[in-house]
C-alpha cells in the first residue's frame, strides 16, 4: 500500500473508450489499497484544435490569453475521467492546476513551477478520493492561469509526486517503456528494464519523446522514482532512478532530433568576449542553445556555430545580426539538418565508442557536419534526409538488428 501518482497523456484519453480504459487502470490501483493522484493531459488533438481556433482570430495573440485558452483542454479531460471513475464505483474529484496548489512564475506559455501547495490534495486523499489533476497548468502571482510548455503534464506529475513524497510516479504512454531507439522505426529496438536519470535526461533532451526533459530533471532533483508504462498494455515498464542494478551497457539508446537549426557566424573578430556577448544576448531572449563549436582563430577572425530549435531560428539570427560588433561577419542558418546521438553512462570506460558510431555512418555514406561529446553522449549533425538511415545504422552497430 502506498501513494501512487499516475500520469496519462492526450492519446490515452483521446476518446470515451480510452477514458474508460484509464479509469479501469486507476481504479484497479486504488482497489489495491493505494492512495492515487492522477494527472491528465488534454484529449487527443484538443490542444492543436485550440491553437487553430486562436489563429482564426489572429496570428499575434498575447501569450496570457493563449494560456487561458490552452488550459481549457485539461479541464475537459479531468471532468470526464472523474465521471468515468465514479461510474466504476470509486469516489473521485477533479481539480484544475490552481485548485491542486500549483503556483508558478509569470512566464506565460513556458511557466516554471515555484511550489505545489498540497493541502487540498491531501484533504481529498484523506477522504479516500481519487484526485484527478489537470496537468500542464498553474497560477501565477497575478492570479492568472499559466501553462508549463511542452511536456508540462509530465512535469506536473513529478512535481506532485515530489511534494507528496509519493512511492512511485507512473508515466503512462502509448509505448510500453523506454527503448534503445524508436521501436516503430528501428528494427531490433529493445526495451530497457531500468535506466538512470542522467541517461534518460540525455535521451529526452536529444530527441527521445517518451519523457519530457524538465520532468526528468525534477525527478532527479527530488529522487522521484519514475516508471514509463503503456496505458494500452500495462505490463511492467522501464524504471528511471538514480542507479540501476544492471551492469552498465556501453550505449543505452540512439536518438534523432529533427527540430534543429544550425546557426553559423562566419568571420567574426577574434577578440576576447565575443562568445560571451553572443550567448548572453541569446539568453536574454530566452533562446536555448545546444551544440556550440568555435573554430581556431585565423587572420584575426573566427567562426562560431551553434544549434537552436527551429522555432527560435529566425529570432536567433536577428539577435546576432543586431549585435554592433558583428560587422562584416556573415550570419546564416540551416534547418535542413538533424542531430543523431548515442547515450550511455558505460561509454566513459569504453574507448572506441565514437569510432564505432562514425564507422556506421561512413558505411552508409553519411557525412558528418559537426560533432559534440560529453561523458555520456556523442551527438553529430547530419543532413536531415539521412536521419532515419543514420539511426538504424548506428543502432545496428551497437545492438545488432535481431
Amino acid at each position: 500500500m502506498g501513494l501512487i501518482v499516475q500520469k496519462f497523456g492526450g492519446s490515452s484519453v483521446a476518446n470515451t473508450e480510452r477514458v474508460m480504459n484509464v479509469a479501469r487502470i486507476v481504479t484497479d490501483t486504488y482497489k489495491k489499497g493505494n492512495d492515487v493522484v492522477v494527472v491528465v493531459s488534454a484529449q487527443g488533438d484538443t490542444t492543436d484544435d485550440l491553437i487553430a481556433k486562436a489563429k482564426e482570430i489572429s496570428h499575434h495573440n498575447s501569450k496570457r490569453e493563449m494560456d487561458m485558452l490552452m488550459a481549457a483542454g485539461e479541464q475537459i479531460s479531468i471532468a470526464l475521467l472523474a465521471m468515468a471513475i465514479e461510474e466504476l464505483g470509486c469516489p473521485a474529484i477533479s481539480l484544475l492546476g490552481w485548485q491542486a496548489g500549483f503556483r508558478t512564475d509569470s512566464v506565460y506559455s513556458a511557466a516554471r513551477i515555484k511550489k505545489v501547495e498540497t493541502d487540498r490534495i491531501k484533504t481529498e486523499l484523506d477522504n479516500r478520493k481519487i484526485v484527478v489533476v489537470a496537468g500542464f497548468q498553474g497560477l501565477n502571482k497575478y492570479q492568472d492561469m499559466t501553462t508549463l510548455g511542452r511536456g508540462g503534464s509530465d512535469t506536473s506529475a513529478v512535481a506532485i509526486a515530489a511534494a507528496l513524497n509519493a512511492d512511485r510516479c507512473q508515466i503512462f504512454t502509448d509505448v510500453d517503456g523506454v527503448y534503445t531507439a524508436d521501436p516503430r522505426k528501428v528494427k531490433g529496438a529493445r526495451r530497457l528494464q531500468e535506466i538512470t536519470y542522467d541517461e534518460m535526461l540525455e535521451l529526452a533532451t536529444l530527441g527521445a519523446q517518451v519523457l519530457n526533459n524538465r520532468s526528468v530533471e525534477m525527478a532527479k532533483k527530488y529522487n522521484v522514482e519514475l516508471e514509463v508504462i503503456s496505458s494500452l498494455n500495462p505490463i511492467p515498464g522501464t524504471i528511471v532512478k538514480e542507479t540501476t542494478k544492471m551492469e552498465k551497457m556501453l550505449v543505452r539508446g540512439v536518438t534523432k532530433d529533427k527540430d534543429v537549426s544550425k546557426i553559423s557566424i562566419v568571420g567574426v573578430e577574434d577578440v576576447p568576449g565575443i562568445a560571451f556577448k553572443v550567448f548572453s544576448q541569446l539568453a536574454k531572449n530566452n533562446i536555448n542553445v545546444d551544440i556550440i563549436l568555435q573554430s581556431v582563430g585565423r587572420d584575426n577572425t573566427k567562426d562560431i556555430v551553434f544549434t537552436v530549435s527551429m522555432a527560435n531560428e529566425e529570432e536567433a539570427v536577428e539577435c546576432i545580426k543586431a549585435l554592433p560588433f558583428i560587422g562584416d561577419a556573415k550570419v546564416f542558418s540551416d534547418n535542413t539538418v538533424a542531430k543523431v546521438s548515442v547515450v550511455g553512462a558505460g561509454m566513459e570506460t569504453h574507448p572506441g565508442t565514437a569510432s564505432k558510431m562514425f564507422e556506421a555512418l561512413y558505411g552508409k555514406g553519411i557525412n558528418i557536419q559537426t560533432i559534440s561529446t560529453s561523458e555520456i553522449k556523442i551527438s553529430v549533425l547530419i543532413d536531415e534526409k539521412d536521419a532515419d538511415k543514420a539511426v538504424s545504422a548506428v543502432h545496428e552497430a551497437f545492438f545488432g538488428n535481431d
